[in-house]
């Protein structure tokens, strides 16, 4: 079983997926230094795996390795992430 997560731009969302399976996605728009993330969703089979952390982390991590949005974290479960992971906060506050 693989597990990976994609930018998806055409749909402004990171999606994870399980082998071939869409399991998730962690929408977002995006501002002229921004990148908001408005809307998590997993399946809820997936829930229990961490899926939703490991959709977050890597959306994050290609923020960060994008250069220098400002993450604005309007959906709940991406701010408790973020609030939980303090490696990550300096995401919210360039």
């Amino acid at each position: 079983m693989t597990t990976t997560v994609v930018n998806n731009p055409d749909q402004s969302r990171y999606e994870i997926h399980i082998d071939d399976d869409l399991v998730g996605f962690a929408e977002y728009s995006l501002g002229e230094s921004t990148i908001n993330f408005t809307h998590t969703q997993v399946d809820t089979d997936s829930r229990e795996r961490g899926l939703g952390g490991t959709l977050v982390k890597s959306a994050l991590d290609d923020v960060r390795s994008s250069g220098s949005l400002r993450v604005i974290p309007s959906c709940p479960f991406v701010k408790k992430w973020v609030e939980e992971h303090a490696d990550y906060q300096d995401l919210t506050t360039r």
